[in-house]
């Protein structure tokens, strides 16, 4: 029991905070995993491709201790099999003692999955692996059986003692190492393991290690308000209350910001309390790595720094605040909290945050206050980094504050400080509007400081919260426009509805009526959607800004190293080149090519040419206003360049609407023409895809099941509708995205479906487009084989079943999927692989690559005509 004067001033103390989650994970679990899981992969991959080098380490330790006594090999086997059994045992009391049950708990645990995985290693190393892998992590004994691969006792031992954390213990760390060295020595030198396969049962065992721990979580070390208290009193503070703030962060990029306390004391004002552990220090790890990977000339904290580093960082901005004349809070105190945690103490600062005020209360005064303060730390060269709503403070005298700059830059660089003013722009817009935000940045820093941030205001360059808002804004006006172009179509509606009474009195007036009204009705909705569409935020700051500074530069920079699409197609890319390339040299096409007939090499020609007519009346039968058929076609003939630059998903749709805006179609029925052409084609495609597969799978043939396969595919879609349904969050995904495409596209659909000429086109040339690449695909094959047992209904399924992967797989054209889609299809329906590749190969050459020149003329031809 506590006694004397210390003693009853800790009774009176109190805290009140959230209570704190038993366990958290760790992302540096995480990041640990995947290294490790790296590791083992790096060393299988010198295993299996670098033999002679694996050979050669094991001759080396072998003529290197060879001399060894037996002695000294059995004693030191027989020591550390002991201290290797013992160590554990030795640390869980340790730990029992003092009442830490759940470490050795997730130790336990993390030694059963470790020995599981030892167990599964060595049964692919014995009966799956490769011979090159099984040499080197095994080795012949006397009687010339084979070692263990990995080490069942010692990948259990290494996962235990790594889970309950004697590697953070100085003195359990040495006596680890010391017993770690000498088994391995004692089982190499003994001729009882190879080197790698020590190197992998290390490695197996600290894997699996961090995988237990992050999949279970660590226990919670988090300091309490009680901890918090002690460390106050530590430094000569004497706090009796200790309030926990309910800021709960809202993102990754706020989650290292610390817990906030509201200290009371004894004699004195309050304080402001922060404090900062481990766990909040590797919140949005993934993310700042993602930044400092994809941005460039933009410069980043470490994506983790150190406690103390940390503490050094926001110690030195509060300071340099300070000293260049902003309002900032005034540190007072720092100290650590234990080994996992540090707090920073503030005087107490009161007020409310810039999100919190109300919109009658932020004035423009307030605003030209909050660009003095940015002003002020700028002429510092000092970055805030974070100037959100939450960071800017006001106190009850309207003085306004700039907290949290524990992301800040000291020196920081032009690009960033003008990030800075992007940043601010954008915070205030959100809350008073562009025009108000523009003004005060002009009257504190001047036209040319806010003209030279207009390259920075981009979405990459905001902070995460931004960005979200953004989009809040950004579907909220979609859905906006989506209402008034229905609410106009339906007002339009009872005036179409007398057309066909009239056209059936009249014929040549009702006609005319009938245009007349479809017109007017054309204008209704091209004036609502002219009314509903408003610019976005970003768009009305640079406007504002192009007011003042009409020579003002507002192209973007060019921030982004490497783009998430970008990234997402060379991995894509990688991935089916390999398989493409495995593919073509597993398989001798020499023979193929030398006995091919080219006389269907030239049929192939004649399809691959007729898909370009048929892909321009699949969009013009869509196109109500008249366009040149043969321009159209040179369009369609243009985009095989553009397939080779962009997904083709993507470029299609693009140079087509393009192409319609130049024709003179305005650019919402552009879009919305462009789309119903996509829908109507993705309808067609499962169509036809569902009739070629219920004829193939009623054919009998040997290769493909006759009626499992279209119940199987039927059952998965309707599996996939009832989860989708099921899911709300995939319900309101799916709603959203199929409501998005038909607010534009169903009154466009109207115009076409009262035109049944042009409903027959648009169907008729997607139907034309399907089978010219059907029987392109069935002449290559010819060529090669021309006594092939295939069916048109089976071809046309590989061709659709590879068509729909290509445009989901985001590289240029489909490239290496599609080929690899196709030669694996082609195989499955019974077509041998030496003549699928070359087949596959021939097809893509008529309908990808060979374009490819005729693209490129077609598209500059039309490019200067300003075509396109």
């Amino acid at each position: 029991m506590t006694s004397g004067p210390e003693g009853s001033a800790i009774d009176r103390v109190s805290g009140d905070e959230p209570l704190l989650s038993a366990r958290v994970h760790r992302p540096s679990d995480l990041v640990r995993l995947l290294v490790g899981v790296l590791g083992i992969v790096c060393v299988l991959g010198i295993a299996a491709f670098a033999h002679g080098t694996a050979s050669g380490l094991e001759q080396d330790i072998s003529k290197g201790t060879g001399q060894t006594p037996d002695v000294f090999i059995k004693l030191a086997g027989l020591i550390s099999s002991i201290a290797v059994l013992i160590l554990p045992v030795a640390f869980a009391i340790e730990r029992l003692i003092k009442r830490d049950g759940l470490r050795i708990a997730d130790g336990v645990l993390a030694a059963v999955l470790a020995h599981g995985v030892a167990l599964a290693t060595d049964l692919w190393v014995s009966e799956a692996a490769p011979d090159a892998i099984r040499e080197a992590l095994t080795q012949a004994t006397a009687n010339g059986e084979l070692t263990d691969p990995v080490h069942g006792y010692l990948a259990p031992v290494i996962a235990y003692m790594t889970a309950v954390g004697m590697a953070r213990r100085p003195r359990w760390r040495v006596a680890l190492w010391a017993v770690l060295l000498l088994n391995s020595f004692a089982v190499l030198v003994g001729r009882q393991t190879t080197p790698f396969s020590i190197i992998v049962t290390v490695l197996i065992g600290w894997t699996v290690a961090y995988g237990t721990l992050y999949a279970v979580g660590s226990p919670n070390v988090r300091p309490t308000g009680q901890t918090l208290l002690a460390g106050l009193r530590h430094v000569g503070f004497r706090p009796v209350t200790a309030m926990r703030a309910e800021d709960v962060p809202d993102s990754a990029e706020q989650g290292d910001r610390g817990r906030r306390y509201l200290v009371t004391l004894e004699d004195g004002p309050p304080l402001d309390v922060t404090v900062v552990d481990r766990e909040q220090q590797a919140q949005g790890f993934f993310y700042r790595v993602w930044r400092q990977v994809t941005l460039r000339g933009i410069t980043q904290r470490r994506s983790i720094q150190s406690l103390r580093q940390a503490l050094e960082q926001e110690a030195l901005l509060a300071y340099a605040a300070i000293a260049a004349g902003a309002n900032a809070p005034k540190l007072i105190a720092t100290s650590e909290l234990g080994p996992d945690a540090v707090m920073l103490v503030y005087e107490h600062l009161g007020g409310r945050s810039l999100d919190s005020l109300p919109d009658e209360e932020i004035t423009d005064e307030l605003m030209r206050g909050a660009w003095r303060q940015v002003k002020a730390l700028q002429s510092r060269r000092i970055a805030h980094r974070r100037l959100v709503g939450d960071a800017i403070l006001v106190d009850r005298s309207g003085r306004v504050i700039l907290t949290d700059l524990r992301g800040g830059e000291i020196a920081a660089g032009d690009v960033v400080l003008r990030m800075d003013v992007a940043q601010l722009l954008t915070t205030l817009a959100l809350r008073a509007g562009a025009e108000r935000a523009v003004a005060a940045a002009v009257e504190v820093l001047g036209p040319d400081a806010v003209a030279d941030s207009l390259p920075l205001l981009q979405p990459i360059a905001l902070s995460r919260s931004t960005r979200s808002t953004l989009r809040k804004l950004a579907r909220e006006r979609s859905q906006r426009e989506r209402e008034a172009v229905l609410d106009a179509s339906h007002a339009a509606k009872p005036a179409g509805a007398a057309e066909p009474g009239t056209a059936e009195a009249a014929p040549a007036n009702g006609r005319k009526d009938a245009r007349a009204e479809k017109k007017a009705e054309k204008g209704a909705i091209e004036e609502a959607l002219e009314k509903a569409r408003e610019e976005d935020l970003l768009t009305q700051i640079r406007h504002q800004v192009l007011l003042i500074r009409p020579q003002a530069l507002v192209e973007p920079a060019r921030l982004e190293r490497i783009r998430p699409r970008t990234l997402v197609s060379v991995i894509a890319g990688a991935f089916a080149a390999y398989f493409l390339i495995s593919t073509l040299m597993a398989n001798d096409m020499s023979e193929a090519i030398a006995k091919a007939d080219w006389r269907w090499a030239a049929v192939a020609v004649l399809f691959s040419a007729l898909s370009y007519p048929a892909a321009a009346m699949s969009l013009l039968g869509f196109v109500p206003e008249k366009v040149p058929f043969w321009r159209t076609v040179k369009a369609q003939v243009a985009g095989s360049f553009v397939k080779l630059v962009a997904p083709a998903a993507i470029g299609g749709v693009a140079l087509n609407t393009r192409f319609l805006q130049r024709a003179g179609v305005r650019p919402g029925l552009a879009v919305a023409s462009v789309g119903a052409s996509q829908l109507f084609g993705l309808a067609a495609h499962i169509t036809l895809l569902m009739v070629f597969g219920y004829v193939t799978g009623t054919e009998r043939t040997p290769t493909l099941s006759p009626s499992r396969t279209v119940i199987a595919g039927l059952l998965t879609a309707a599996v996939l509708a009832l989860v989708v349904t099921a899911v709300p969050i995939l319900r309101r995904f799916v709603v959203t995205r199929v409501r998005s495409l038909f607010a534009g596209v169903v009154p466009r659909m109207l115009d076409v479906l009262q035109r049944p000429q042009k409903l027959i086109t648009g169907i008729g040339g997607m139907l034309l487009l399907t089978a010219s690449f059907v029987m392109c695909l069935d002449a290559s094959i010819r060529a090669f084989d021309s006594d092939t047992h295939l069916s048109y209904a089976t071809i046309a399924v590989v061709f659709l079943t590879a068509n729909a992967l290509g445009s989901a797989v985001p590289t240029p054209g489909g490239v290496g999927a599609v080929e690899g889609a196709l030669i694996a299809a082609l195989s499955v329906a019974g077509l041998p692989a030496g003549i699928a590749a070359p087949a596959v190969l021939l097809y893509r050459l008529l309908t990808f690559w060979l374009p490819v020149l005729p693209g490129w003329l077609s598209f500059n031809q039309l490019t200067r005509k300003e075509q396109l």
